[in-house]
């Protein structure tokens, strides 16, 4: 059965792709990853099937809209939190087109994500509130278990823009086996000139490594994997591999290392490019989309989903946890 290999050769080697292409099966499977305005600009300028170029031209005009959008979103969380005077670190998507990184073209960002001391958290929460941001959970259980045990706010959503917002005081949750160095994070955040910034580009690729294979269960991994390839594009692995010892997580950068060098031959040291024990589980889970965009491989998912509540949570929190929600629900 094919898989998303299609998406991350043609991403890897836009100039490899023949004019009898599977293009509903690649733009398919593109779309189903968020990564269709990514492949867009990939393959910006090539030979293709008018169909085709008009559809990925619509691609690239709608990832344009929504980076400014992204920038906007930024931009009134600014104005909302200026008064604090804190640090207020963009994160993810928003930070990758703030910073005119590699990795924000034709990126699809979704939430603005940011980062700020966590005993701020209070006045920011505030602040948000006084602006128009509200509430996504009212439920007594879970906006507790977030303040808790997770490394961010309840996600709030803005009652006019429809934009969602999650406040991050760091980029694990509380309860994991792993727990970075979130002042560390602070401390070497570069300011943009805008009253904002963004983690160094050291702290960047380990965060990514840190959200793809340290807290999930690896849902729309191969966009987060692109974004890991992009910036060590942008400025190399070396200072990266040192700033995962600091924050525990040298095993995840390893591994991503290794698996963008096999997806998208990233230029890595010599020592990260042959793949180690389980690279492989994890490559079945990241590629695992038919050639329509569906999920496949169902126990592969399944066994990936069950490991990331592992992740995050001692067993026996974790047995209250789904016993609270499953009385709930």
């Amino acid at each position: 059965m094919a898989d998303a290999l299609i998406l991350a050769r043609a991403l890897a080697d836009p100039q490899s792709l023949a004019l009898d292409t599977d293009w509903i099966g690649l733009v398919t499977t593109a779309r189903a990853e968020q990564l269709l305005g990514t492949l867009a600009y990939r393959l910006d300028g090539l030979p293709l099937p008018e169909d085709v170029a008009l559809l990925l031209a619509d691609a690239r005009a709608a990832a344009e809209n929504g980076r400014r959008a992204a920038l906007w979103e930024a931009e009134m969380a600014r104005r909302a939190l200026a008064p604090l005077g804190c640090a207020v670190v963009l994160l993810k998507g928003t930070a990758f087109v703030a910073a005119g990184l590699l990795a924000g073209r034709g990126r699809s960002i979704g939430d603005l994500d940011i980062l700020v001391p966590r005993g701020s958290l209070d006045a920011v929460e505030a602040k948000l509130l006084a602006a128009g941001w509200e509430w996504v959970k009212p439920d007594p259980y879970d906006d507790a278990y977030y303040r808790r045990w997770m490394h961010e706010l309840p996600p709030l959503i803005h009652r006019d823009r429809d934009r969602m917002i999650d406040v991050h005081h760091t980029i694990l949750p509380l309860t994991a086996r792993i727990t970075p160095d979130a002042a560390a994070l602070l401390a070497q955040a570069q300011p943009l000139g805008t009253g904002l910034a963004v983690l160094s580009p050291d702290d960047m690729l380990v965060h990514a490594a840190a959200h793809l294979f340290a807290d999930g269960d690896l849902a729309g991994g191969l966009r987060n994997l692109w974004d890991i390839h992009c910036l060590i594009d942008d400025h190399g692995s070396e200072g990266a591999r040192a700033r995962a010892a600091e924050h525990g997580l040298s095993r995840e950068v390893a591994r991503a290392l290794r698996l963008t060098h096999r997806l998208f031959a990233t230029p890595v040291d010599p020592a990260y490019r042959t793949l180690a024990r389980g690279d492989a589980l994890y490559l079945r889970r990241l590629l695992a989309r038919d050639d329509w965009g569906r999920p496949i491989r169902p126990a592969t998912r399944l066994a990936f989903y069950v490991r990331s509540h592992w992740l995050r949570m001692p067993p026996a929190m974790l047995a209250r946890h789904l016993w609270a929600k499953w009385r709930r629900d």
